[in-house]
This record gives structure tokens, C-alpha cells and sequence, in this order.
């Protein structure tokens, strides 16, 4: 199993990244996560502010959007979609209305057969992270679980992906407008006991097997040969 966890965006060790595809190099990006933002706006974040197929394609990785809701009934048809990756990317953004996504469309079941059989990469941020936790249980102090797209089921999902056996928390202690709710997040899961990492902006989460391996935030001038 290959993962790359970030807090933010590809974060401060995406050479890592590259050298976890193994030399393969076309992505999904699973924008989802973002449903409940009308189009428009969407768009026009892309175009001006932060386009994550860009920041892909800056370290040489093909990335085009896969779109979960068309897939939602429909799980064959993803499995088939996705075997022409090397790379799941998950962006930021409401992670119960992405695990929502993961849910209907069945990429939740299709996805740990292909790490299992190390077919791809799971990589994402932010909610694209917390995810690939056992569960989503302390993260609605960050994120609204009724938050909802049209299409969606109004379900509450609680549990996650289960990739890693702790919960993840981003925007820890950073610059980033949620890093209070980040921070009343940590104090949830101490006062639980629950295993969980928090991820400052930068910071980088890599499982490689059974390896886990915490990359913290590098110096500009090593970022491009770690």
C-alpha cells in the first residue's frame, strides 16, 4: 500500500510523491469534496487562485478530474475508469460530503483492492486526508457532517476509509483559517484517547507498506531533491 497525506495542497515533499508513483505518472483528481460550492465558483478559484491538476502537472504528473458523482450507482464503471491510473488525488474541503462520494460511487470498495494490489497511489489533502482514517468521529468540529451537494444522500457517514488505524487533524498550529478548529480537534481526540496525527501545513504523512513515516516541512532549496 502507497499513501501520501498532506495537510495542504501537494505540501513541502512532493518529490516524494514522484518517487512513490515509481515513474508512472497519470492521476485522478477527486474534487468532491467541494460539491457544496456553487460552479461558477469553483471555476473561477481554479482559474485565478489554485488549480490542483496545475500543481500536478508542475512535478510532470498528467492529472485530469474524475468526478465521483457520475459514477454514483455505478461502481463497475468506476473500477474500469480507474484502472488507467497510477494516482488517486483527493482534494480538500468537506470530508463527510467526500466520504458521501467515496460511499455512492463505490470507489470506498474499489479503492483498497487496488492498493492491496498495489495497482495505484492514494494521495489527498486536508478532507482527502482525513479520509483515509478508521473514522471521521472529532472531525465535524472542523467540518459540517450535514453539508450536502445535490445528488447526494443525506446520510451521515462516520466511518473512513480505515488506510491508516489514527485519525488525522490538518491545519495544525498553521496559517490556514482553520487551524482553531484544528487545534479544539487535538484536544477532542486527547481528552478520547484516541490515536490520531495532527499535520502543520507542509507536512506530509507517506505509508509504504507498513511503513509510516512523518515528513516535516523542508527547507526551499531541499524540497526538489528529497
Amino acid at each position: 500500500m502507497r499513501l501520501y497525506l498532506s495537510s495542504y495542497r501537494l505540501g513541502a515533499s512532493a518529490a516524494r510523491l514522484k518517487k512513490l508513483l515509481r515513474g508512472a505518472r497519470r492521476a485522478a483528481v477527486i474534487q468532491n469534496a467541494l460539491d457544496f460550492i456553487p460552479v461558477e465558483a469553483r471555476h473561477s478559484y481554479e482559474a485565478n487562485i489554485y488549480d490542483p491538476k496545475a500543481e500536478l502537472d508542475d512535478w510532470g504528473i498528467e492529472a485530469e478530474e474524475l468526478d465521483l458523482r457520475r459514477y454514483f450507482g455505478k461502481p463497475d464503471a468506476l473500477e474500469k475508469a480507474l484502472a488507467v491510473f497510477d494516482l488517486v488525488w483527493a482534494v480538500g474541503g468537506n470530508a463527510f460530503l467526500l466520504r458521501r462520494a467515496m460511499r455512492e460511487s463505490g470507489f470506498d470498495r474499489i479503492l483498497p483492492e487496488l492498493l492491496r494490489a498495489d495497482a495505484i497511489v492514494y494521495g489527498g489533502f486536508s478532507a482527502g486526508a482525513v479520509v483515509a482514517a478508521p473514522s471521521l468521529d472529532g472531525i465535524n468540529i472542523m467540518d459540517d457532517p450535514r453539508q450536502l451537494a445535490p445528488g447526494y444522500d443525506e446520510s451521515v457517514i462516520w466511518d473512513g476509509l480505515g488506510l491508516v488505524d489514527f485519525s488525522i487533524v490538518p491545519h495544525y498550529r498553521s496559517a490556514h483559517d482553520e487551524a482553531e478548529a484544528a487545534e479544539k480537534t487535538v484536544g477532542f481526540f486527547e481528552e478520547a484517547r484516541m490515536p490520531f496525527q495532527p499535520l502543520r501545513d507542509g507536512e506530509v504523512i507517506i505509508v509504504e507498506g507498513r511503513n509510516v513515516t512523518l515528513l516535516p516541512v523542508l527547507p526551499e532549496a531541499m524540497r526538489r531533491s528529497a
